[in-house]
């Protein structure tokens, strides 16, 4: 198939999977939607092969594939029409953790099945034992809200009421649930309509075609990538600071081996799946691998089921990268996947060093509260991100102040955040030499303080990296470490969780109570350093000094030293 027609086709699917994301994004009703894209949409083959997605949320693109493939083993194709809209959130059947709903619409040309359109979406708010979902102590996946197998929510273009109420009914938010649920609709709607009109343009056949070399194309390329990575087996690991029930280390160990334009991806001797809601599903385990091997290969690459052919997981049951029934696996897509997608990339970094990176914050510092507007008498949740440092690389220093690694998540800008919450943010910068030092330093984190304004609420956390700093490669130090403080009003005394609250962890918990006039201080994590910091050109420690990136005392003891 000639070059031109092929990148036509993919150009106008990719450009439908974006369509589909800016409909779902202006059209929802929570803030992890309209403000920070926590999302992706994609289109789909009847098998359940990806056939193209948008660039939204790396973690959702990787973990698409085994998702897909789970839900059409289980969906008796022969039962869908025209007009069915199908939803599925359950970790257990390929999906990555229960806020991340998945909605399914099938394509019809002359009366085949010629695919579905999808989009995968962070719902706010999912019931389970904490509002917005985020159950730092969950010990079991009935703590993280309601779980649902594929089942139709649309049949032949029509509610189907029963499944709407009992959707509404299980959570604390159901006008917002409600709107995002039709925002994420809306989306595949309009997949469904232009994945239609482009294959009716072609013709059955002929699109079917195209699609089949569009992810032959993506296998080819992702292969010639892998042949330029010497053969040979790759270790690294690193962990988890604690779960949230037991304060212990959690370890995630990965062996690359590298065989000619193949990839095995092993997690043998990893921790057994912990008691505390930290552990990934089998999809996250595949998600975060193929994350970073799209970091480290050629970014124009198609992301279709085709370029992750050459690259195969194995993950144990009842490992803490592959849960089993019933363990919880809330911060599994959001805390592991970064750490997860990060130790692949340390492993290859040997072998690919001017490709490598540091590791970036890798967490999210998750804040989830929720409590009842005092004017409304309606009760709202949120779900709030804080951006991380980014790890220096071979050319340049690491981004400030971005969304972590399987995120790609803009924060919520604080005018948008304190005119639809009751809370006001005193304090919202850069935290001074947070990035870890090297030739090329690690990206600086983030810090804001939150007062609380006029209501009663209760809040969760779920992060990590409060004990355990991010590693710096080749030579490079280790970024800061993030933090969580709270204050009550009349007092002048910064507290950790596990100080005002008896918690187990200072970095995962839930519903700790916050009243008007109490704050909350959050820093999130800077990036590692890469390369020696006696390699620094003097130029830039001299920049970083005048702009206050670069402590005195970092400069006394690491550079001036170096």
């Amino acid at each position: 198939m000639d070059m031109v027609s092929l990148n036509i086709v993919g150009g106008i699917l990719v450009s439908i999977c974006r369509d589909m994301g800016v409909t779902l994004m202006r059209t929802s009703y929570s803030t992890i939607f309209s403000e920070s894209l926590d999302f992706t949409c994609g289109l789909a083959l009847p098998t359940g092969e990806l056939i193209a997605t948008g660039d939204f949320c790396p973690s959702m693109i990787g973990g698409m594939p085994l998702l897909l493939r789970s839900c059409v083993q289980e969906i008796p194709l022969d039962e869908l029409e025209p007009g069915d809209v199908i939803l599925h959130n359950d970790p257990y059947r390929g999906g990555l953790h229960t806020p991340e709903h998945t909605f399914f619409k099938p394509v019809f040309l002359e009366g085949e099945l010629i695919g579905f359109a999808v989009a995968i979406g962070h719902v706010c708010e999912v019931g389970g034992m904490a509002p917005a979902g985020f159950a730092g102590e969950a010990t079991e996946v009935f703590h993280e809200g309601l779980r649902v197998p594929p089942v139709k929510i649309i049949r032949a273009g029509k509610d189907v009421d029963d499944v709407w109420r009992l959707l509404l009914a299980n959570v604390r938010t159901p006008r917002y649930n409600y709107g995002d649920f039709r925002a994420l609709i809306a989306s595949i709607d309009l997949g469904e309509r232009r994945m239609k009109e482009l294959a009716a343009k072609h013709g059955v056949k002929a699109f079917g075609e195209h699609v089949h070399a569009l992810m032959d194309y993506a296998e080819r390329r992702m292969r010639a990538e892998i042949e330029k990575i010497p053969d040979g087996r790759y270790r690294f690991e690193d962990v988890m600071e604690d779960d949230g029930i037991e304060d212990k280390v959690y370890t995630i160990r990965v062996e690359v081996t590298v065989d000619g334009s193949d990839v095995i991806i092993d997690y043998h001797g990893s921790s057994p799946q912990a008691k505390g809601p930290i552990n990934a599903t089998l999809g996250v385990a595949h998600g975060a691998a193929y994350n970073a091997l799209l970091q480290l290969t050629d970014s124009t690459i198609p992301k279709n089921s085709g370029c992750f052919r050459p690259i195969r997981i194995l993950a144990e049951p009842g490992s803490m990268l592959n849960v089993n029934f019933p363990g919880p696996s809330v911060g599994g897509n959001t805390e592991s996947h970064c750490r997860i997608a990060n130790a692949v990339m340390g492993a290859l970094a040997p072998a690919v060093k001017e490709r490598s990176a540091a590791t970036d914050g890798a967490t999210h510092s998750n804040f989830l509260f929720g409590g009842t507007d005092t004017e409304t008498g309606e009760f709202f949740c949120c779900y709030d991100l804080t951006p991380v440092g980014w790890g220096g690389r071979s050319f340049a220093d690491g981004n400030d102040a971005v969304g972590g690694i399987n995120g790609n998540c803009p924060h919520i800008p604080v005018e948008v955040f304190e005119f639809r919450f009751p809370w006001h943010m005193e304090e919202f910068r850069l935290v001074d030499g947070s990035g870890g030092p090297g030739q090329f330093r690690g990206g600086l984190a983030l810090t804001k303080t939150l007062l609380c304004t006029d209501t009663d609420m209760t809040f969760s956390y779920m992060s990590d990296r409060q004990k355990v700093s991010p590693w710096g490669i080749h030579g490079g130090g280790e970024g800061a470490k993030a933090e969580l403080f709270i204050k009550r009003q009349g007092s002048d005394e910064w507290l950790t969780a596990t100080q005002a609250f008896n918690k187990v962890s200072p970095s995962k918990f839930a519903n700790v109570p916050v009243r008007p006039g109490d704050r909350v201080k959050i820093s999130s994590p800077g990036g590692g350093g890469w390369g020696a910091p006696a390699d620094r050109d003097p130029e830039l420690i001299r920049e970083d000094m005048a702009d206050g990136f670069i402590t005195e005392e970092q400069f006394r003891t690491v550079y001036a030293q170096a």
